[in-house]
């Protein structure tokens, strides 16, 4: 027989959601993404071959090297990755999955959790969800009960590409994403979560972020979409 966790994990984080909740994400997904009609379709799209997008505005490009290193993260946010100089919205997407699928609640609380996220969100208010990530993280008391827990968590991300509806998208009307300059982008990995007394478990994780990418700054998030997207 397969050995057995001495402690089942108190959460996820992020996965098993009520369906009120999914919901809720999905609506204001739409809401915050509605001035980008071409990009919101997106979030339905089929297979991927993982090539840029076709006959699209090309992606961003900057000074500041496109590093996928995501940097250590100030005081105040606790074990929170802190978001790199990318100007490559695949780059970025896949450092924005390794902070949500990371956190150690050993030595940070949950107010700090929410302030090192926040610093990856975009300061344009009309493109940021911000509910749509900060709906992923455990509330304050289960939060409490996992830190009780020690539990925290690593993750390895495996691949990043823009799914097949996205590049569609923008061959159909490449001048859409000069509208707010966000890319849609699925990101596929894997998360360890460990907890006291030995406990330990691993899990495939895959999510779809829209991450803005203006030609003349570095990324930043906008949203996480409500399904993953190929």
């Amino acid at each position: 027989m397969p050995k057995r966790f001495l402690d089942p994990p108190l959460s996820s984080y992020g996965t098993g959601w009520s369906a009120t909740r999914r919901i809720t994400v999905v609506a204001s997904v739409v809401a915050a993404l509605v001035a980008l009609a071409a990009v919101v379709a997106l979030f339905s799209g089929g297979g991927d071959d993982g090539r840029a997008p076709v006959d699209a505005a090309p992606a961003p490009t900057s000074s500041t090297p496109s590093s996928s290193v995501v940097t250590k993260p100030p005081t105040d946010s606790g074990s929170v990755l802190h978001p790199p100089r990318i100007a490559e919205p695949v780059a970025y997407a896949k450092a924005a999955a390794q902070m949500l699928w990371s956190y150690d609640t050993r030595n940070t609380t949950h107010d700090q959790q929410l302030a090192g996220m926040r610093m990856w969100m975009t300061g344009e208010s009309k493109y940021a969800d911000w509910a749509s990530v900060v709906g992923q993280v455990p509330d304050p008391v289960l939060w409490s009960r996992m830190a009780d827990q020690d539990q925290h968590a690593t993750s390895n991300v495996t691949e990043g590409h823009y799914p097949s509806a996205f590049k569609t998208a923008l061959a159909d009307d490449p001048s859409a994403i000069t509208k707010a300059y966000i890319y849609v982008v699925t990101v596929n990995g894997k998360q360890q979560i460990t907890w006291q007394k030995g406990g330990a478990g691993a899990e495939e994780r895959a999510v779809t972020l829209a991450v803005q990418c203006h030609p003349d700054r570095d990324c930043a998030l906008a949203a996480i979409a409500p399904s993953v997207t190929q």
